[in-house]
């Protein structure tokens, strides 16, 4: 992979991050408190970025952290004889910049936008403040961090056991998930770059997919025309890694307390007419437990 410029960061015309549930929103970011995400947004800029911006180089001091909206980023590691391949993506389900709250300041890859887009950046010193103060935020990014080393380990055997074919099913996909539409714009040589493949190799598994009705690829747009077909095509790599986030992302602090809450009114079997319900019926029998779930959830997530 060609060597670029460390992109240049557009200030996007909101000055703020908008907290309103309706707008372009990061999973991590979304899944905090209201009063959490609210104390955080003084501390996010949103910025965007076009296809192809580098937001770090390898052994580079990275002052920024990256939470992607609608942009998404692939972390992609360089052979010193210029060969390269993807290590992971990171779209509006994470953040760029895990070595940051994990003791680093640096990487060994590079991190390039491989789908234009928003994103809500962060300085690197103000996350390690949030992060060693432990609470909410701490929890969804240590999560994430989970999720991506099952998308790392399983892309590594996934490049090396399956065919280009079915790792392109996967990679489409993938990228199809982060940015939820079906329209990418990429050439097939930037393709083959993040599957660490031969352009040629690509092209033919490209047209193969095209032939079967899967996607349509002209001037550097793909279109993805069958998803399903493209599921069933793929390898069991992309059901694995999906399968973590979507694990992971059911199991936060807030996604509980919800959880919980709802046992509770099921376990109460409120009716209009039936008056506030009393403290010993919440704590007895299955609302005890659900309260004591949704306690606890609160008040770690609630205190950040």
């Amino acid at each position: 992979m060609s060597q670029q410029p460390i992109a240049t960061v557009r200030s996007c015309p909101t000055p703020r991050p908008s907290p309103q549930p309706g707008g372009p929103h990061n999973r991590i970011l979304g899944g905090l408190t209201p009063q959490g995400r609210a104390r955080l947004a003084a501390t996010l800029q949103p910025v965007t970025f076009a296809l192809g911006d580098v937001l770090c180089e390898p052994g580079e001091r990275m002052e920024y952290v990256y939470f992607p909206t609608t942009s998404v980023v692939s972390m992609v590691y360089t052979m010193e004889d210029g060969a390269s391949a993807e290590m992971g993506l990171a779209g509006s389900d994470g953040v760029v910049g895990v070595a940051v709250f994990l003791g680093g300041d640096s990487t060994t890859n590079r991190a390039v936008v491989l789908v234009g887009g928003g994103a809500l950046r962060m300085k690197a010193r103000a996350l390690r403040e949030e992060f060693a103060a432990g609470g909410l935020l701490q929890r969804l990014l240590l999560r994430y961090t989970q999720a991506l080393i099952t998308q790392v380990a399983q892309t590594a055997v996934c490049n090396r056991l399956h065919a280009v074919e079915q790792r392109l099913c996967r990679w489409l996909l993938m990228c199809q998930d982060r940015v939820q539409a079906s329209e990418l714009e990429m050439t097939q040589e930037f393709i083959s770059q993040m599957l660490g493949g031969r352009r040629e190799t690509v092209t033919v598994a490209a047209g193969r997919l095209q032939d079967a009705g899967l996607i349509r690829y002209a001037r550097g747009h793909i279109s993805i025309i069958d998803r399903k077909g493209l599921e069933s095509a793929a390898c069991e790599c992309y059901a694995v890694v999906k399968a973590e986030f979507e694990r992971l992302k059911t199991t936060t602090g807030t996604s509980c307390l919800n959880a919980a809450l709802c046992r509770i009114r099921a376990a109460l079997a409120i009716t209009p007419a039936g008056g506030p319900p009393s403290v010993t019926r919440i704590r007895s029998g299955p609302c005890r437990r659900a309260w004591s779930t949704a306690s606890s959830s609160f008040r770690a997530g609630s205190t950040r």
